[in-house]
């Protein structure tokens, strides 16, 4: 059977085809629409695998240890930033080992489409000494499901599955299965003495699992993923893993002349670059995102080899590979480029019409007119756009839930007024835990917890606060006098900037929590509530 899927959707069917029993994830592009998948799956919804949305990604790592832990076969998906929250978790589960088969996808986003950095994922599973898979194609994704949970199951290890931007969210035709593959049964095997990390049996399991590098190394080595392709020209050897050897093969259309390690499976399989490096002049490597691969041929290879890449300035040393970029690196004539439409003009990201957060915004800064020194801390969401203009409105925006550490933070340094402005999905995410240490020290703090009532950047998926956010606060002690909330429209304006200002006089940590849906999700209801009653 042949499906039209994109990379991330790849992923997705490929994970049911082998037997998933639940996906873990939180919203975070370029891996989304993994979980939205599988979400709409006939086949998930036919079998209820576990596919809700989880409140962050260490949450969604440890649930997904949990049901690994009963022997089924489970999945986690984030982006790479998302795999520095749950860090904690992901570098245990080397130690605990896996019962049911385990993969953790990364979609990593070079050139930073929508992330605030550019790291490469590849240095945790390094880092962590867990098997690390990174396909090439939607085909490549899709066959690799099973191969990496079977793996898992066979090395009691979780596998780092690691995507990027283009490949996630380009298409191809994928041949998949007839039929999705059973479930696991559960499995009430898992030993204590390797999931209770107390220091004696930690030791004994660090023993193992380094013990098995190089039995993965040798499986990397043979794996069918991994492949070596002799060619005429030995003056010169490429690597290319990831996407890039999609790009390599654009360059060379008829077949590289050069001979050519493709590398899909990590540990990197010292023995395969030892033939090239061997057989060759020189070594081009190609490869997406920072100079992992670069960095090892570098540093523990024989110097027979000239090596070249993103280091030597063959490549880019930032940003996202592209064909032209590979090309230009094997010295080929660029392709014919055609100049721009001068009739399109470049338009900067904004906050959408009749969005609330808009009025938020308007609102607070009318009042901050008054106080010069004020500083407004924000957060990862749509309302980061608030730094745009016409709003200006915003300082910074580090990573999920900072803002109401920095705001915290900031007034303990003397700043007033101090505002954090945070998303109710971040708010959940990563901001309750901040809310907490400005309770407990009374933190002289404005805490605006802009809700819409979904997770908006995203695309609309549920957040797992919605209508708690009140019960939330006064459980971790806002006092109820400054727990405010109000309906972020022009006509509240009076009200809103007197509730702001009232609260920023206030010595202590207040909280307001704007409240009006998404516009983008009201009229996705809309459209929905009016297709139901015309069927009626």
């Amino acid at each position: 059977m042949k499906k039209l899927l994109l990379g991330d959707e790849a992923i997705a069917q490929g994970a049911i085809d082998a037997g998933l029993s639940g996906v873990y994830a939180y919203p975070g592009t370029p891996s989304t629409e993994i979980t939205e998948y599988i979400q709409l799956s006939p086949v998930a919804k036919e079998r209820n695998l576990h596919r809700r949305w989880a409140t962050n990604e260490k949450t969604a790592m440890e649930q997904a240890l949990g049901m690994s832990f009963m022997g089924k076969r489970a999945m986690v998906c984030m982006k790479h930033v998302g795999l520095n929250v749950c860090a904690d978790p992901f570098v245990n589960s080397a130690m605990t080992g896996t019962n049911g088969g385990l993969v953790v996808l990364v979609a990593d986003d070079p050139s930073m489409h929508s992330s605030q950095n550019e790291q490469d994922s590849r240095f945790y599973g390094k880092f962590a000494m867990i098997p690390t898979f990174e396909p090439s194609n939607q085909q490549e994704a899709y066959d690799m499901m099973a191969v990496a949970f079977d793996y898992s199951e066979k090395v009691h290890l979780p596998v780092l599955m690691r995507l990027t931007t283009r490949l996630a969210h380009s298409r191809a035709v994928v041949e998949i299965a007839d039929r999705p593959r059973e479930e696991n049964a559960l499995n009430y095997d898992a030993k204590a003495s390797d999931w209770v990390l107390l220091p004696a049996f930690a030791r004994k399991r660090n023993e193992i699992v380094t013990g098995q590098q190089a039995q993965l190394e040798q499986d990397a080595v043979g794996s069918p993923f991994n492949q070596y392709v002799d060619g005429p020209d030995h003056r010169l050897g490429v690597i290319a893993s990831g996407i890039a050897f999609n790009y390599l093969n654009e360059c060379f259309p008829s077949g590289c002349p050069y001979p050519v390690l493709h590398v899909a499976q990590y540990p990197l399989p010292k023995k395969l670059v030892n033939r090239l490096t061997e057989a060759c002049d020189s070594v081009l490597i190609i490869e997406e995102g920072q100079p992992f691969i670069e960095e090892m041929v570098r540093g523990v290879m024989p110097r027979n080899a000239t090596i070249l890449g993103r280091l030597s300035g063959e490549l880019p040393r930032t940003g996202e590979l592209t064909p032209d970029a590979v090309r230009a690196a094997f010295g080929l004539p660029a392709p014919e480029n055609y100049a721009p439409c001068e009739d399109v003009t470049p338009r900067p990201p904004a906050l959408c019409k009749g969005c609330g957060h808009r009025d938020v915004y308007t609102a607070l800064n009318e009042v901050l007119l008054d106080y010069p020194n004020a500083r407004v801390f924000g957060d990862i969401g749509c309302y980061t756009l608030g730094f745009m203009p016409p709003y200006k409105a915003i300082h910074s925006c580090v990573d999920m839930g900072a803002s109401i550490g920095m705001a915290k933070g900031a007034a303990d340094a003397g700043l007033w007024p101090a505002v954090a402005v945070i998303g109710d999905s971040t708010f959940t995410h990563s901001g309750m835990t901040c809310l907490l240490d400005a309770i407990n020290e009374n933190a002289n703090i404005t805490v605006i917890i802009s809700d819409n009532l979904t997770t908006g950047m995203t695309g609309g998926q549920d957040s797992a606060g919605t209508n708690k956010f009140e019960a939330i606060c006064r459980g971790l002690g806002v006092p109820e006098d400054h727990l405010r909330v109000v309906v972020p429209v022009p006509k509240n304006m009076p009200e809103i900037t007197k509730i702001i200002r009232e609260e920023i006089e206030y010595q202590g940590t207040s909280v307001i929590i704007p409240r009006r849906e998404c516009v983008q999700t009201f009229q996705r209801h809309l459209k929905q509530k009016r297709l139901k009653e015309g069927k009626k």
